[in-house]
């Protein structure tokens, strides 16, 4: 267990450590892998994993590093910030339902295996009978991958466990769907697609997802910020009938507003990550995370 002093130098380091991998206004390659197939860099990501950063959050015994959720917000902020297309939050989601030999690829970034666990509509494909496993086949379709024309493999959720998927396989069929900031989600259907199954405990599932969500929270605040100062440099700058349009009463006030509102988005997450890290009652937990990832969106 670390010390109050000992875990803020951890997250001191990984800042410092992930804003020198990912400086802040260095933007071209992020627009360079705009609109692109992919829409992100695998070398990057593989460094990304040559840091240990994929294993950030996982205990020691699965080759993680032990750290807690206030050191991989830390981490997604500065990652916001510099508006990494990379599929972090999903890559780290995935580590956190495998085992074995496919857990030691994904943390080595030898291999990128990303979750399908979203149907279009829950209900509606649970009486068309959803996505199955069965005699090593799995049928149905999955929406809303984040960057999944990148996968090497799918982790597809099924009522019979989790199906590892290979990218190119056999009745597999993948359709991009272009996002507004030039990336991309992955619809997936699957016609008898060749799979592996995967135990899939249904508690570590639902604690990876609050995981996830608390980690996207963190990375949309970085974002926030960031286009905050931005924002602020502008008003210093930009000058108007003679005057810098920060000096303009209305916008001051603008401004004002936005900083109480990342301020507050800030407590909310941070107090999330400490129910998180302090091992609070799975309602308490899951009730912090939810108010800050609504807070974020």
């Amino acid at each position: 267990m670390y010390s109050s002093e000992e875990r803020l130098e951890n997250i001191r380091m990984i800042r410092d450590s992930a804003a020198t991998f990912a400086p802040l206004g260095d933007l071209a390659r992020v627009r360079g892998q705009r609109y692109q197939p992919v829409g992100f860099d695998r070398s990057l990501w593989r460094e990304m994993a040559d840091n240990g950063w994929f294993g950030l959050p996982l205990p020691e015994a699965q080759g993680g590093a032990g750290l807690g959720m206030a050191e991989y917000c830390a981490l997604l902020e500065v990652l916001g910030a510099a508006l990494l297309p990379e599929p972090f939050v999903p890559t780290v989601l995935a580590a956190r339902l495998l085992n074995g030999e496919p857990l030691a690829a994904q943390l080595a970034g030898e291999r990128l295996l990303l979750p399908a666990l979203q149907e279009r509509n829950a209900s509606l494909e649970a009486m068309e009978g959803g996505t199955h496993f069965c005699n090593g086949k799995v049928s149905g379709r999955k929406v809303n991958v984040p960057m999944g024309a990148g996968a090497d493999a799918f982790l597809v959720s099924t009522p019979e466990g989790l199906a590892l998927i290979e990218a190119d396989a056999s009745g597999v069929r993948l359709d991009r769907v272009p996002t507004q900031d030039g990336g991309h989600f992955a619809d997936l259907t699957f016609d008898k697609a060749t799979a592996d199954l995967l135990p899939l405990d249904s508690q570590v599932l639902a604690d990876a997802l609050d995981e996830a969500a608390l980690g996207t929270a963190a990375y949309l605040l970085g974002v926030a910020e960031q286009a905050f100062a931005l924002t602020l440099d502008y008003l210093r700058t930009r000058k108007q009938f003679g005057q810098a349009i920060g000096s303009f009463q209305s916008l001051q006030h603008r401004a004002v507003n936005l900083k109480l509102q990342l301020a507050l988005w800030r407590a909310s997450l941070d107090a999330a990550a400490a129910t998180c890290d302090a091992g609070a009652p799975v309602a308490q937990r899951r009730a912090a995370v939810s108010r800050a990832k609504a807070r974020a969106a």
